[in-house]
């Protein structure tokens, strides 16, 4: 196969089944064959995950192991094998849209003053969606609007984007360094912040994002993801990783308690009244977004004690 243009790094961990639909989505693309490849990096999976790589023969694919259990390790490790001058990253529930890669080409060639691109992720309900689900609630489910219109990040508007939907020029990496073991996702855990901390890393260098609306993909959203349960077990390890990523943000504050900033605790003592005035209201969709910010809180408190 010729030199690509885009590399397309697709971890996996035990999802065959999606895996398959979203390597049919990556191989149904409107770009010309030539112009890229798919790393998809097999991450210790136990199912027929290497069955469905074997059974697809196609010169596009390219299947590596990485034994090294984690996201950040299998990104890192498809970055080692890429072979384009752009990468772009997307997840194995993932499906993108047809025009996927070729909006990406087009972009980086059009805007030379951007670092990366990246898109929506919207929701493929395979179940009916709870009434409390709102868009305020997508961020555990790794899901991605901003808007109908194009936007740059950089360090002044340091939004995320998310992995599941975003394309960097490979020189990003030589300048940032890959991503951090450190706040990685392992197997099934949830709340990590990959994403979140090579974009910091990026944006403290002077980086710029562009958000692109018509970049678009689907994920499946997972039954159990759609449970209150699921979404605390998110936030409180959202906060975890949050402490051990030290951002100027969080850490802004002058003074703290067991390693915790002051605007934390102020924060989490109005959450906590919050969400007890609000149950006593029976405001239950109200009084769960208070619970979910101090299980945040909690999160992030257990970090730095254990620190």
């Amino acid at each position: 196969m010729p030199q690509p243009k885009l590399s397309v790094i697709l971890p996996t961990y035990n999802r065959a089944p999606a895996l398959a639909r979203a390597l049919d989505a990556l191989l149904r693309q409107d770009a010309p064959s030539r112009t890229y490849e798919i790393v998809v990096v097999n991450n210790n999976s136990t199912d027929t995950t290497e069955q469905v790589l074997t059974s697809l023969v196609d010169p596009r694919i390219r299947a590596v192991f990485e034994p090294r259990q984690g996201l950040s390790h299998a990104r890192n490790a498809g970055l080692r094998h890429a072979r384009g001058e752009l990468v772009a990253f997307t997840d194995d529930d993932v499906e993108v849209a047809p025009d996927w890669i070729s909006t990406i080409l087009a972009t980086f060639q059009a805007r030379p003053d951007v670092d990366g691109v990246g898109g929506r992720v919207l929701p493929a309900w395979t179940g009916e969606r709870p009434a409390w689900l709102t868009k305020a609630h997508w961020a555990p489910l790794a899901l991605q609007d901003h808007g109908d219109r194009k936007r740059v990040f950089d360090r002044h508007t340091p939004l995320g984007l998310v992995g599941a939907n975003v394309a960097f020029r490979r020189a990003v990496f030589d300048k940032t360094g890959p991503f951090s073991p450190d706040v990685q996702r392992v197997k099934d855990g949830i709340g990590s912040t990959e994403d979140h901390e090579l974009l910091s890393r990026l944006y403290d260098a002077g980086g710029r994002m562009l958000y692109l609306p018509r970049m678009l993909a689907l994920a499946r959203v997972q039954r159990d993801r759609c449970e209150r349960e699921y979404h605390r077990r998110w936030h409180a390890g959202h906060g975890r990783f949050h402490a051990l990523m030290r951002t100027a943000d969080m850490e802004r504050s002058r003074w703290r308690l067991f390693g915790v900033p002051a605007h934390l605790l102020r924060a989490a003592a109005r959450d906590a009244l919050a969400w007890l005035r609000l149950s006593l209201e029976r405001n239950r969709d109200a009084a769960f977004e208070a619970e979910l910010r101090l299980r945040f809180f909690l999160g992030f408190v257990s970090a730095r004690v254990r620190a």
